[in-house]
């Protein structure tokens, strides 16, 4: 077992070292090295050639490495590293915050507001993140705005003054400024081709830790996919329509993801018209394909529950309110009603929008517009009352900010708040839980499959066999419902 580094959630230093002559993708995204001899740092995964220990240092975060002066590799890129798992951090503060800062690059984030959304201090979000990662929330904030930046310059070609307001600079002049400093060069100086802006896209790598079932991945969200918002097709390749809001401006439109056909990454290819809200999106992305996921650690749990498909993740959502919607119709039928029903809601309910592509024709409607219609309108598609009842109780709670459906959300409070609305029961708040708040541990109690797969009718019983596999029972629900039999095994 290795011996950690306490003060920054590390490794031993000598542990450190092994990983990276070992290229150990085990810890991409989870340890940054960097080498005092020529000022860089890099992954653990960089190709180029090993430093000497002695020229080694070890951080937590790509923000603790540029805080100390430190520079990004431009052959392994760190801001294209995975981030980490929730159960990553000792403190679920820090991954509240964590969670914030992806979400918001552009927005007006400080630790002030981010301590009173998760309901602590300021000194103590402070005192647990650096626990974390090494640096305060404001260096952490600052450095990812610089790294989505850097991204930007080198991967797409929007304008530099677009990235800086796309990144949360205030003005062109702050972000060639802090840019400057940070990189040693002038913002333009970063720029590559700018082919990837192919067809009104940008295009965009998503870094994952191997294994990735990717067969498994579509499988699960091609037979949810709502028709009209969302679709996967023969080969291999997710898309749907986005829609996102933010201080008071909308953005709407397309995503496609595929599987790169070299590296551990995905491929992104996001519309112009998200270009403000880039930051959102591509966080989304990640928590829809789980892609912060440690399948290592994962199955050092789960054993030979996981044995068979070892790369199986948890799809969590891109909009936690409309995944909430699908759990509610989903209550009680078929996958394939569940599906059939939430596609007439989109239709009637969402917002048109123009793609270029017939099977991405709506966006899904937003919490507020759902919170202002009557529940009799709903019932019209097929939805049995109780379930529309309890839509439109979900909708109310969200548009009024009673209730955070995304991973920055408190565990316990959220999950109380959405038992506390009518037609929501434990397995509707635990399925929620586990995947538009992206809770590795989340058990949807009494489902069904599960119950099946470990051959117990009994609650106890299941809980009890379930105990064996946290802090990962999501991932073991994942493997139960695709076809692991406890009882076989």
């Amino acid at each position: 077992m290795l011996k950690h580094n306490r003060r920054m959630n590390l490794p031993e230093p000598d542990a450190c070292y092994q990983a990276l002559l070992s290229h150990d993708s085990r810890f991409d995204g989870r340890l940054f090295v960097a080498v005092t001899s020529t000022g860089i740092y890099c992954r653990p995964v960089c190709r180029v050639r090993p430093p000497h220990r002695e020229n080694c240092r070890f951080f937590a975060s790509a923000a603790a490495a540029e805080a100390e002066g430190f520079r990004p590799c431009q052959r392994c890129c760190p801001e294209h590293a995975p981030g980490r798992a929730p159960v990553d951090a000792a403190s679920t503060i820090a991954r509240a915050a964590v969670e914030m800062i992806e979400g918001g690059l552009q927005g007006e984030l400080d630790t002030g507001s981010m301590a009173r959304r998760i309901g602590v201090s300021e000194r103590h979000l402070r005192r647990a993140f650096s626990a974390e990662f090494g640096v305060s929330p404001a260096a952490y904030l600052a450095s990812r705005r610089l790294q989505l930046g850097r991204r930007l310059l080198r991967e797409s070609a929007m304008s530099v003054v677009d990235i800086a307001y796309a990144t949360g600079f205030g003005s062109l002049r702050t972000f060639n400024t802090r840019y400057r400093a940070a990189y040693g060069e002038a913002p333009q100086a970063s720029r590559r081709g700018l082919a990837n802006r192919a067809e009104g896209a940008f295009e965009f790598p998503l870094a994952y830790r191997p294994p990735l079932d990717w067969d498994a991945l579509l499988a699960f969200l091609g037979g949810r996919a709502i028709p009209g918002v969302e679709a996967v097709n023969a080969s291999g390749c997710y898309r749907r329509t986005v829609r996102v809001g933010e201080a008071g401006r909308e953005c709407r439109g397309w995503v496609e993801v595929t599987r790169a056909a070299r590296g551990d990454v995905l491929t992104a290819r996001i519309s112009a018209s998200l270009a403000r809200a880039l930051p959102q999106v591509m966080a989304g992305l990640k928590r829809l394909f789980d892609l912060s996921c440690d399948p290592h650690q994962v199955n050092a749990t789960l054993g030979v529950l996981s044995a068979g498909r070892p790369g199986l993740r948890v799809p969590g959502a891109l909009d936690g309110f409309e995944m909430a919607v699908r759990a509610i119709v989903g209550q009680q039928v078929s996958v394939a009603a569940a599906r059939t029903l939430v596609g007439r809601f989109a239709l009637r309910f969402g917002a048109p929008i123009e793609t270029g592509r017939e099977d991405l024709v709506r966006c899904f409607p937003t919490a507020g517009e759902i919170a202002a219609v009557a529940s009799s309108s709903i019932g019209e598609l097929g939805i049995i009352g109780s379930r529309a009842a309890a839509i439109i109780a979900l909708a109310t709670a969200v548009s009024e900010q009673r209730l955070v459906l995304s991973p920055e959300a408190e565990l316990a409070t959220t999950r109380e708040a959405l038992l506390s609305l009518p037609g929501i029961g434990p397995w509707t708040a635990d399925y929620i839980a586990m995947r538009a708040l992206s809770w590795p541990n989340a058990f949807p109690e009494g489902d069904a499959g599960v119950h099946r797969a470990l051959a117990t009718a009994n609650r106890a019983e299941a809980r009890a066999i379930m105990a064996r596999w946290a802090p990962w029972r999501a991932y073991a629900v994942m493997h139960l419902w695709h076809g692991a039999n406890w009882h076989e095994l």
